[in-house]
C-alpha cells in the first residue's frame, strides 16, 4: 500500500521546460444558459475565438451543474478546455469526484482542466446544511482529498487514512486519458493554499482573501496590487524550482474597454475605500482603451507573472480583439 501522507506529488504534476516569462492564455467564465442549444453555441464560440478554457464556478445559486456543463461543452468543440473554477471539496466525496473527472478526460481525450479548492462561500454553506467550518480545516480536507485524487489518477488505486478521509483500495478506473492526472488550478489569498498550490498545481489562482465568506469591501481591500506581491513571493518560496513552469492566474471582476477611463475609476474608488490610483492598480479590475487594456495586461505579467487571464461571459464581446492580438505571445 502506497503512503499517500500529504506531500507534493512531482510525478503527478505537469512538468514544464519553459524558463521566464509564460505565455498569455486567456479563459472565460460561464455560469447558466436557457438551454442546451446556447451552452453549445457558446462553447463554439469561445473556441473559435481562441480561448484557453472555458470554466463554469460551483455554486448552489442560479448555475449549471459544472460537471454536465463541462461534458456539454466537450462534446460540443473539439479543442476547448474545459474545467471548474473551481470544485468546492465539501461538495462531492474525491473518490466520486476521481471518477467523473477521470471519465470525462477519457472521453475528451485530455481536455479536461481539474480547478479545486476549500470552499468560501458562505451561503452555499447556509442553503445546504452543510458545515462551514473554518478555513484551516477546509483546506486540510482540500489537501487530504486532491492527494487522494492524485493517486487515483496517477497509480490507479488509493489507501489513504487521514484526518476527514479513510479510502481502502479505492479503484481509480477509468484512468484519465493517456493516464496521467489532469492539470491541475488552485487559487487562493492566503498564506496556507497558496503554498499548497504551489507544491501540487500547475496552474495557480492568485487571488483576494475570501475568508469573510463574502464578496465584501475587506474582500475588496485584500486585491490591493501589493497584496499580490506578498502573495507572489510566498508562491515563489513553496514552490521552488517549480516556480518557471507554473501558469498563474487571475480571475478578473471588472472589465470595461472605454475611451474615458478615469471617470469610471474616480466613481468606483469611493465603493472599495480605495484611492483611484489604487483601483488602477487592483489586477482584478482591467479599464481603459484596448491598447491601454494590452499595455496593462503587459505590466502585471512583468510585474506578477500573471498570464493565465479569466474574464465572464459578459465582456467576451468587447474583448476579442485583446486576446487575438496578445493569445499565445
Amino acid at each position: 500500500e502506497r503512503d499517500l501522507t500529504p506531500t507534493r506529488s512531482a510525478d503527478c504534476a505537469a512538468a514544464g521546460s519553459v524558463i521566464g516569462m509564460r505565455p498569455f492564455k486567456f479563459s472565460v467564465q460561464y455560469s447558466t444558459a436557457p438551454d442546451g442549444k446556447t451552452w453549445r453555441e457558446f462553447a463554439r464560440k469561445v473556441e473559435d475565438l481562441g480561448v484557453d478554457t472555458l470554466y463554469i464556478p460551483d455554486h448552489f445559486g442560479d448555475q449549471w451543474a459544472p460537471t454536465i456543463g463541462m461534458t456539454i461543452a466537450a462534446e460540443a468543440t473539439s479543442t476547448l478546455k474545459v474545467g471548474a473554477l473551481v470544485y468546492d471539496v465539501d461538495y462531492r466525496h474525491p473518490v466520486t469526484l476521481a471518477k467523473e473527472i477521470a471519465t470525462l478526460d477519457l472521453a475528451s481525450e485530455g481536455r479536461v482542466v481539474f480547478g479545486f479548492g476549500a470552499g468560501w462561500m458562505k451561503t452555499d454553506y447556509d442553503e445546504s446544511g452543510i458545515s462551514y467550518d473554518s478555513p484551516g480545516t477546509r483546506i486540510d480536507r482540500m489537501e487530504e482529498a486532491l492527494t487522494i485524487m492524485k493517486a487515483l489518477w496517477r497509480d490507479g488505486t488509493a489507501t489513504f487514512a487521514g484526518k476527514h478521509y479513510n479510502v481502502t483500495r479505492a479503484q481509480g478506473l477509468p484512468r484519465p486519458f493517456e493516464g496521467k492526472c489532469p492539470p491541475i488550478v488552485i487559487g487562493g489569498g492566503g498564506k496556507k493554499v497558496l503554498t499548497i498550490a504551489a507544491r501540487e498545481a500547475d496552474t495557480i489562482g492568485i487571488n483576494p482573501n475570501l475568508k469573510s465568506g463574502a464578496v465584501d469591501r475587506d474582500t475588496a481591500l485584500s486585491g490591493l496590487a501589493e497584496r499580490y506581491d506578498e502573495r507572489l513571493g510566498w508562491i515563489r518560496d513553496a514552490a521552488g524550482d517549480r516556480f518557471e513552469n507554473l501558469d498563474l492566474q487571475v480571475l478578473t471582476f471588472f472589465v470595461q474597454i472605454t475611451d474615458d477611463a478615469d471617470t469610471i475609476v474616480e466613481n468606483m474608488a469611493p465603493l472599495f475605500g480605495m484611492t483611484p490610483e489604487q483601483v488602477k492598480a487592483v489586477p482584478m479590475a482591467l479599464v481603459g482603451t484596448e491598447g491601454q487594456i494590452v499595455e496593462t495586461l503587459q505590466a502585471r505579467r512583468e510585474r506578477f507573472g500573471l498570464n493565465d487571464i479569466v474574464i465572464h461571459e459578459p465582456e467576451l464581446d468587447a474583448f476579442a480583439p485583446i486576446i487575438a492580438r496578445l493569445a499565445g505571445t
